[in-house]
């Protein structure tokens, strides 16, 4: 099949675009008010951008409390999402009233920060402070806001569970990491295979 995405005119039950750009990882987002308000919300359009400096990324479809802390403090911290806590991730996900700490509502413990100032989920075994880069509004092609803000910030702290590091290296599949796929759907990574870059050829 083919459609022009321009008209949304697949056909189908629903829009397949977010089932083809899948598995998406999540940016379960800590961010804190200048009032010390604590906000936690899952993003799936998140990823790294740059590895020197390390910097990530996530998207915000609409102004979300998220948006709102990371423009007020500057700062914020990315935690991974994995299968042990998808339901208190899930939880984060609902619409809550501006000042509601999702964190507690999901039952989760917050474990302190060391550069920044939102706290991070101690269940999760890895989290990456950061601090604000740069907000970009994204225009569609016909120069239209589609209310769309996507948030870069340079990994500052990084704090890692050390039983998934193995022979030095960090045990990606043991984290068992989830991702968003299309419609309710997700995955988890179980397990990984090896390929090496090939060398420059003469």
């Amino acid at each position: 099949m083919f459609y022009d995405a321009r008209k949304n005119d697949h056909g189908l039950p629903h829009d397949p675009i977010k089932a083809i750009i899948a598995p998406r990882p999540i940016g379960w987002i800590t961010s804190m008010s200048t009032k010390g308000e604590i906000n936690l919300a899952p993003y799936s359009f998140f990823n790294g951008v740059s590895s020197r400096p390390s910097v990530v990324m996530f998207s915000s479809e609409g102004r979300k409390d998220s948006l709102a802390f990371i423009t007020e403090t500057k700062e914020f911290v990315c935690n991974l999402a994995t299968w042990d806590l998808r339901d208190a991730m899930n939880k984060t996900s609902a619409p809550m009233e501006r000042g509601v700490n999702e964190m507690e509502q999901a039952g989760l413990a917050a474990a302190p920060s060391r550069f920044v100032k939102p706290p991070r989920v101690a269940a999760s075994p890895c989290a990456l402070e950061c601090q604000l880069l740069q907000i970009v509004p994204i225009s569609d092609i016909e120069g239209r806001s589609i209310d769309c803000h996507v948030v870069f910030g340079q990994v500052i702290g990084v704090h890692i569970d050390d039983q998934f590091i193995k022979d030095g290296l960090l045990d990606t599949a043991a984290m068992k990491p989830i991702a968003r796929c299309g419609y309710h759907n997700y995955a988890v990574v179980e397990s990984e295979f090896r390929l090496v870059r090939p060398k420059k050829t003469s």
